[in-house]
């Protein structure tokens, strides 16, 4: 499946970037069923790259099909949630701002299932830095703060008879040679020399709470 098949029709504007299939899986290897998240929890793997984190989200409700653009202001069409309720999204965990994003040790960015001190509403991803807000409803625009675009969208394909979620592509503004160019040698130890490979196969899934040793909430 290619990911210009994989998309819907409302989605036929869409320029997804295709990268290699990664079925999500838990720490033993076995494939993550959507309908095995918890909703309104964060959970984190690495795709496209091994260095590049994501969010992964069960809203609890339908995450309907959402028109953005990126800061450059080329449009996209995101196609919405997966799973049997359409209610399963991903999202690239790099900030659009500064490039913030969860390592093992500290994360100031996360999906917070109640408003933080300075929040808008409930059930958004939050970024301390200078507080960029995103709502993983709506294809994660922006709401409030300085971010200049959505967090970049991680296409998933839903497997409805295994219930399986499989990573493909990506869809908005990515980031990653920012990303890379700024954190290089923090990386380089972090992840070593694996940092800028592609994601192939299979990617773990962890919830936040046990990948990050202290979770941040501003």
């Amino acid at each position: 499946m290619t990911a210009a098949t994989a998309l819907p029709a409302f989605a036929a504007d869409a320029r997804p970037r295709a990268y290699p299939r990664a079925l999500l899986v838990n720490a033993q290897g076995d494939p993550v069923t959507a309908s095995s998240l918890k909703p309104l929890t964060n959970y984190v793997f690495h795709y496209p790259f091994e260095a590049t984190p994501v969010f992964l989200l069960d809203l609890g409700k339908p995450a309907a099909p959402q028109s953005l653009s990126t800061k450059s202001r080329d449009s996209y069409a995101w196609p919405g949630g997966v799973g049997l309720r359409r209610s399963v999204v991903a999202y690239s965990a790099i900030c659009a701002h500064q490039l913030v994003y969860p390592t093992r040790d500290v994360s100031f960015i996360s999906f917070r299932k109640t408003r933080a001190q300075r929040g808008v509403q409930d059930a958004l991803i939050h970024c301390c830095a200078e507080h960029s807000q995103y709502d993983p409803a709506r294809g994660a625009e922006v709401l409030s703060g300085p971010a200049p675009q959505p967090l970049c969208a991680v296409l998933l394909a839903h497997d409805p008879k295994a219930d399986t979620l499989t990573a493909y592509a990506t869809l908005g503004g990515e980031l990653f040679d920012d990303f890379f160019k700024k954190y290089e040698m923090k990386l380089s130890l972090e992840v070593g020399p694996r940092a800028r490979n592609p994601v192939t196969g299979q990617t773990v899934v962890s919830e936040l709470e046990k990948f990050c040793r202290n979770s941040i909430q501003c």
